[in-house]
């Protein structure tokens, strides 16, 4: 069976979580910075913050920009839930937008739904396409009359948060540079799946306008994310410095060294063998699937953005939910894994619960209901991706033939 996307675990990332063992450093510390550092150049951002997941990131952010009960985020109707999950966290509502046809957040949609309530947009790079950042960041900054202040950090910047989701996207480019410097705040996830991983992991990018001191929002959000302790375990290594203070009820969100030990070294190779073994699978997938007019295929480059190559959106042209499931099943009768991101919010019961329904978003539900993810990942061969090819052309033509 081809797996869908197992993550790159080789003998370099295993000696460098050895040493990370040895060293006697398995929480916070010296690595988990250095990747900060890292993280920083490589995006060109103000700071980076590492934590155990993009969903804490996202979180952490709503908190520290004070969203609370009766604020509203508006964020995709497509999107995996984390995205929406930790707006109920907050006690805020989630006010879903429709997206476009290449699967990200339709900017007229938001704009429809901007009202004095909304507190923070959060766009998501979906399967690492970054979204019309230039867009956004206009219609925010052409709305700041309807935005209403309510705390020193909100006055600060005076406008809606763009807080971008940008969970799939770490090594996009949008305007000739670097995901993480289109928003106020980006949030990478470094989960097993990604391009990047460190098996569990997040960063938060700052970006902030230079109002904000982000070493200082740095400062505070590593003692939001550690329990509200105003020293970590490297700060009371130091001579003398045992002794620490809990000052807010804060959060167990920190990162550790050899998650961190996983990341050095996927980032150290990330632009010169991750992305580049990653665009040649979907070039073959593109080039293989450009034959036949049910394909309709992503985009990955224009004259504005590159996508990172994380997930390869495949739809298939005319067909409903029923029949892309039966294609699905007959790829799986092949021993060929694939998957389909995402399913909409609003057909998730939790959220069909709240009053959401699906029916007001058409464009997120057709390309849902004709969309599957192909595997996508370091090790997989040549004779692997045309087994990928074959088994999705045999299913897609078996079934269509029978429709």
């Amino acid at each position: 069976m081809i797996p869908f996307s197992p993550p790159r675990i080789d003998q370099k990332i295993i000696d460098e979580v050895i040493e990370t063992l040895k060293s006697g450093w398995i929480t916070t510390g010296p690595k988990t910075k250095l990747f900060e550092k890292k993280l920083q150049e490589y995006t060109n951002s103000k700071r980076c913050l590492c934590l155990n997941s993009a969903t804490a990131g996202l979180e952490l952010i709503l908190r520290w920009f004070g969203v609370k009960p009766g604020d509203e985020v508006i964020l995709p109707a497509y999107t995996y839930c984390a995205t929406a999950n930790v707006v109920i966290h907050c006690g805020a509502t989630p006010v879903f937008a429709d997206i476009c046809d290449d699967f990200n957040i339709d900017i007229k949609d938001v704009a429809n739904k901007l009202t004095e309530r909304t507190k923070v947009i959060i766009p998501v790079d979906i399967c690492g396409l970054p979204c019309d950042y230039d867009e956004l960041n206009s219609l925010i900054n052409n709305n700041k009359n309807l935005f209403t202040p309510e705390n020193e950090e909100q006055k600060k910047l005076g406008r809606v948060l763009l807080l971008s989701d940008s969970a799939h996207s770490i090594g996009a480019i949008y305007d000739n540079k670097k995901l993480g410097t289109q928003s106020d705040v980006s949030v990478f996830s470094f989960h097993a799946v990604k391009n990047l991983t460190t098996a569990e992991g997040g960063a938060i990018s700052f970006n902030l306008p230079n109002t904000f001191d982000c070493e200082e929002i740095y400062n505070k959000l590593c003692i939001k994310s550690l329990h509200g302790q105003n020293k970590d375990a490297l700060s009371k290594l130091k001579k003398g410095s045992w002794r620490y203070d809990i000052i807010e009820a804060g959060y167990k969100w920190n990162m550790t060294d050899i998650q961190a030990a996983i990341g050095l070294i996927e980032l150290e190779r990330y632009d010169s063998d991750m992305l580049v073994k990653r665009k040649q699978i979907f070039d073959k997938y593109t080039e293989s699937f450009s034959k036949y007019s049910w394909a309709k295929l992503p985009i990955t480059i224009n004259n504005k953005k590159e996508t990172s190559y994380h997930v390869y959106p495949l739809r298939i042209n005319g067909i409903n939910e029923d029949t892309r499931d039966s294609i699905i099943s007959e790829i799986f009768e092949q021993e060929v894994s694939v998957n389909v991101h995402f399913i909409p919010l609003p057909l998730m019961s939790f959220y069909k619960s709240l009053g959401y329904n699906i029916k007001d978003y058409p464009v997120a539900y057709k390309n849902y209901s004709q969309e599957i993810s192909l595997p996508v990942y370091y090790d997989l061969r040549d004779q692997d991706i045309e087994k990928v090819i074959n088994a999705v052309v045999s299913a897609v033509e078996s079934k269509k033939n029978n429709l």
